[in-house]
């Protein structure tokens, strides 16, 4: 699969999240929720749809095909690992946030896999992440 985009990423993660959240997608809902214009969203719904990620009917709004749900979930996966990576670091809300925007268009599929190995390795040995920790804050 080629390397998406920053921006269908993140309209595609958005889409889905609002698919999930309340059953529907509206082109004037994206644009709400990524502060861009609702002929931005359009253009974009349309590439989308043209890529084969997107159902759109004017004045019906969007539905992920099978192939936009994938990458969906996909980058879905790798805004949730992150998140989870840095609130284990008991890192600040607002530096999570701004990292994990940063960091979720970037990582590796091999990175990401470590993480959740690192993750699940510190939920069942809690322990360990509050050494790590402790020798951090000295």
């Amino acid at each position: 699969m080629n390397k998406l985009s920053q921006s269908i990423e993140d309209y595609l993660e958005r889409i889905y999240e609002m698919i999930e959240e309340k059953g529907y997608a509206r082109v004037s809902d994206v644009a709400d929720a990524l502060k861009v214009s609702r002929p931005s969203v359009s253009i974009m719904v349309k590439r989308l749809a043209e890529l084969g990620y997107v159902n759109y009917e004017k004045y019906r709004g969007l539905t992920l095909t099978p192939d936009g749900l994938e990458v969906a979930l996909r980058i879905k996966r790798r805004h949730v690992t992150i998140t989870q990576f840095l609130t284990l670091l008991e890192l600040d809300e607002n530096v999570i946030a701004k990292d994990v925007e940063g960091i979720e268009h970037h990582i590796s599929t091999e990175t990401l896999a470590r993480l959740e190995a690192i993750i699940a390795q510190w939920k069942s040995d809690p322990t360990s992440l509050k050494n790590i920790l402790k020798r951090k804050s000295r």
